[in-house]
């Protein structure tokens, strides 16, 4: 307010200055008006700060009662404030440590899960274990669904609880009793024509099953698959036959197993003989088996010959020795020729037809009668050592030309299919077999019966020497 009279009253004085002496008198009536504007309004001024003044005292005295109250709701606030720090750090406190047991919980828990997911692993492990061993083992051709029970263990969609163990261990339990019977059943089999039929099934553990269906006895093998028994292509040799079916009549207390759970008897299966093997050999087995019979003919006529040439020389000596010595040379002849299809005795024989003669004369005689006596006994030696060197290469031919037919079919189709090839090595290696195995029993042989041979000469000689010495010594009887 004051402001505003200090603008006004100078522009009037300037306003005055400015109005002509005609209205000077007007003027000062403006003035006294103006002054009179101007205590009205000094006074209204005056009352309004009066006013203003009470105002701001009562607001004064409202802020400072204001303040008051403000400072007491400031120190409640802060003493709430304090208080709830003291609490927040409590609760942080509490925060930490609740963090800190839950990190230890969380680790914990985590080796609890890895614990857990390790043994839900071994027992799905085993359960499939388990499985396998149950279905691999032959013993369950007579059950129905033995592993029913483990599909609910194995799976992963299921955690497997104790019932699940339980029976899992009780699985196994019961596997493990099975596995030491020994157990006859009477169920079906497919044998070896593929005919599905009845059979008496002996189980050995779970390991060999053997079947008899009338009067064949054999093997059979365990189909995974259709849980099948399966009697094996080939029958086991006679004197097995002859144990399984003791056993099946409870008169033996031993029976022949394949430990191996069938690896044994499929070997079996696929092996061939030896009179399989030699169509496989091509053309060259056949010479070789030639040879062989060829061989074994002369083998079998010098064994006859030598066992029908056998004679104890020794006694025959001592007969015409004490023949001799009561100079009875006709009992001597005699001797003799009740033993005429003998060499030592047709020795003998000349060498008393010749006694006569001087020592010389009837040594020179005897040793021809030996050498007569020589070829029939060497006959067919020779050729039997020839057959023995022959055999051999023959074998050695068919390798050669099997390896060439090898090279043949590698030059034409290569070496990405062995089969090709079977043919040719096969020829090789059965060609070379069947020349060993006929070279070495014909020399074996031949080594044998001219050993024997050798003795029978041998012995001719010894018991010539001996006649003359015996003729000789008693000459004086003859006289």
């Amino acid at each position: 307010m004051k402001t505003i009279i200090a603008w006004i009253f100078p522009v009037l004085l300037a306003n005055a200055t400015m109005v002509s002496p005609t209205v000077a008198q007007d003027m000062r009536a403006i003035q006294i008006k103006a002054q009179e504007a101007k205590e009205g309004l000094i006074q209204e001024a005056a009352a309004e700060k009066a006013a203003a003044e009470k105002a701001a005292a009562e607001s004064r005295a409202t802020i400072m009662q204001d303040r008051t109250v403000l400072k007491k709701a400031i120190a409640e606030i802060e003493s709430a404030n304090r208080k709830l720090e003291t609490e927040v750090d409590a609760l942080r406190q509490a925060s930490r440590d609740l963090d800190q047991r839950e990190l230890q919980l969380s680790e914990f828990l985590a080796q609890t899960d890895s614990m857990i997911n390790e043994l839900v692993g071994v027992i799905r492990i085993n359960a499939k274990d388990i499985d396998e061993l149950i279905t691999q083992n032959l013993q369950t051709a007579f059950e129905e669904n033995p592993t029913l029970f483990l599909e609910t263990i194995s799976r992963d969609q299921k955690f497997p609880g104790m019932d699940d163990v339980r029976a899992l261990a009780e699985g196994l339990r019961s596997q493990i009793a099975s596995t030491g019977e020994v157990a006859l059943h009477k169920g079906l089999i497919v044998d070896r024509a593929g005919r599905e039929i009845e059979a008496d099934v002996l189980l050995l553990g779970p390991f060999t099953a053997a079947y008899r269906i009338d009067n064949e006895v054999g093997f059979c093998n365990y189909s995974v698959t259709g849980r099948k028994l399966y009697a094996l292509s080939r029958l086991p040799g006679r004197r097995m036959q002859k144990q399984l079916a003791s056993y099946m009549k409870g008169q033996n207390d031993s029976v022949p197993m394949d430990i191996s759970r069938g690896g044994a008897l499929r070997q079996l299966t696929h092996e061939l003989k030896l009179w399989e093997q030699i169509p496989k050999g091509g053309p060259i087995v056949w010479p070789i088996l030639l040879i062989l019979a060829v061989g074994a003919l002369i083998v079998v006529e010098r064994v006859i010959f030598l066992m029908r040439k056998k004679l104890d020389a020794d006694k025959l000596v001592q007969t015409i020795e004490s023949h001799t010595i009561k100079n009875n040379w006709s009992a001597c002849s005699e001797a003799c020729e009740r033993h005429a299809n003998i060499p030592v005795a047709r020795i003998l024989k000349s060498g008393l037809a010749c006694c006569q003669m001087q020592r010389e004369e009837m040594e020179n005689s005897l040793q021809e009668a030996i050498l007569k006596e020589v070829p029939t006994m060497e006959r067919f030696l020779s050729t039997l050592g020839m057959l023995a060197a022959i055999a051999p290469l023959l074998g050695l031919l068919g390798t050669v030309t099997g390896m060439i037919d090898t090279f043949h079919v590698i030059t034409l189709h290569g070496t990405g299919d062995p089969r090709l090839m079977s043919g040719g090595i096969s020829e090789a290696l059965v060609t070379t077999m069947l020349g060993l195995s006929v070279a070495i029993p014909l020399m074996l042989s031949q080594t044998l019966l001219s050993r024997a041979v050798e003795k029978k000469i041998g012995e001719m000689e010894e018991k010539a020497v001996a006649l003359v010495n015996i003729i000789h010594k008693n000459r004086g009887n003859m006289l």
